[in-house]
């Protein structure tokens, strides 16, 4: 049994049993009085006590006794019973509130160690988390520092989309103004002469000496005046025209690829009419026969559109224009292809001036040969004069020694105070030519 449940138990039997002793005291002494006190009325009144009497009396007192101490044992009993089984239950709420305490007990050292497994789990996760969180941060602040240059590039972003929206409105406005002026034929014409001319010096060729500009030309077609005559190596030139077929074309390119229908028909019939312009100038520039009034001049003439757009269209449009300019002698030219035909001019007046500096150049060097071969010469007569100069000089020096010396001597007699030097001779030979340059010029002129 359970130590609490059994000292709850006994300390309930004993308080009932000692209020049954108390209860039983308590009846006998007031039995016993009362006894004594009817004997005593009875001596004074019989003047005896009757023991027979007095036997009685207490054996129907000691049987009311017990039958009460029964009573009493049975009530005692029925309580303890009750007592009992109220002990049982509390004995068993306890038992029931022990086995939850210690499930709680358990619970909570299991949330305990739970939780200190979680914290310490947790404690390694944040200190392998640590660099990880050291690299959130540098990059949060990358991320902060990214955003404030964002902020300032946008504002610069802003700031050129508004000056480039300036920039394209004032684009707009020169080329509306462009395109007004190229309407009129005298600017159009002035705009091609300007861009040929930009071309040709582009390429390298200088005004009046590889090319003219409105040179004069007379041929069988009648008098004629080309933009531009470039002249060709070897005294050949070539004549150039320019020419701007533009109104057009010019409608045809504001008409969308996302127009309507009939604007993409009007704008096909514009191509057209552009064609058509493009053919006319060609069929014009071929038979004025530009070549015919030029000496040595290829059987052709440069037709010049100073825009790629031009000539690609009209060659989209219609891809025969090119065999028929070429029936008709006439060369189309956009810009790119211009420049590409005059530095092949260029280079080949670079040529030619080569070739004509070196011509030059071996001639000289055939000269200077010559003269070398002279100047040889009068090396050798150099050398044999003064190959004779040093024999006189040494007969010279052998007629003193050998004829006027001695003779000198006498006179040394009278004044031996004067004492007359010596002469050497002179043993060098002059050095011989022997460079073959120089002996082959000796043995030519000494045959």
């Amino acid at each position: 049994m359970d130590p609490l449940l059994a000292l709850l138990l006994g300390l309930v039997v004993g308080a009932l049993l000692g209020a049954g002793l108390v209860w039983f005291v308590a009846r006998v002494s007031s039995g016993g009085i009362g006894g004594r006190a009817d004997g005593r009325a009875d001596g004074r009144a019989d003047g005896g006590v009757d023991p027979a009497l007095v036997e009685a009396r207490h054996a129907i007192d000691l049987a009311a006794m017990r039958a009460e101490e029964t009573a009493a044992q049975s009530r005692l009993a029925a309580e303890l019973a009750s007592v009992q089984a109220t002990a049982d239950a509390l004995g068993d709420q306890v038992r029931a509130q022990q086995g939850q305490y210690r499930e709680l007990i358990e619970r909570q050292e299991a949330d305990r160690a739970s939780r200190q497994e979680r914290d310490r789990a947790e404690g390694k996760v944040l200190q392998a988390l640590t660099p990880v969180q050291e690299s959130l941060r540098a990059m949060q602040l990358k991320v902060a520092d990214l955003e404030t240059q964002r902020s300032l590039q946008h504002g610069e972003l802003s700031q050129q989309l508004r000056n480039a929206t300036e920039s394209e409105e004032r684009l707009r406005n020169t080329a509306e103004s462009l395109a007004s002026a190229l309407r009129n034929n005298a600017s159009r014409g002035v705009w091609g002469e300007t861009q040929l001319r930009s071309v040709v010096e582009s390429a390298g060729l200088l005004e009046r000496v590889d090319f003219d500009v409105q040179a004069s030309i007379s041929s069988d077609a009648g008098a004629g005046r080309p933009d531009m005559v470039v002249y060709l190596p070897g005294g050949k030139s070539i004549a150039v025209d320019a020419k701007v077929p533009f109104n057009a074309f010019l409608e045809a390119s504001a008409i969308p690829a996302t127009a309507s229908d009939a604007e993409l028909a009007r704008r096909e019939q514009l191509m057209k009419q552009h064609v058509k312009a493009v053919r006319d100038h060609i069929t014009t520039l071929g038979s004025k026969a530009y070549w015919q009034g030029l000496a040595a001049s290829p059987e052709m003439v440069i037709a010049f559109i100073p825009n790629e757009s031009l000539v690609s269209s009209a060659l989209e449009a219609d891809p025969t224009i090119m065999e028929f300019a070429f029936s008709k002698r006439v060369a189309l030219s956009s810009p790119v292809t211009l420049w590409s035909v005059l530095k092949t001019v260029a280079f080949s007046w670079q040529q030619d001036v080569v070739t004509q500096e070196a011509k030059q150049l071996f001639d000289l060097s055939r000269e200077l040969y010559g003269r070398i071969s002279t100047l040889a010469t009068h090396a050798d007569k150099l050398g044999r004069s003064i190959e004779s100069t040093v024999k006189h000089y040494n007969s010279f020096v052998g007629s003193l020694e050998r004829q006027v010396l001695p003779t000198a001597r006498k006179l040394n007699v009278l004044d031996e105070s004067k004492v007359l030097g010596t002469l050497g001779t002179i043993e060098e030979t002059p050095r011989e030519l022997t460079a073959f340059e120089l002996t082959a010029a000796l043995e030519a002129e000494a045959s």
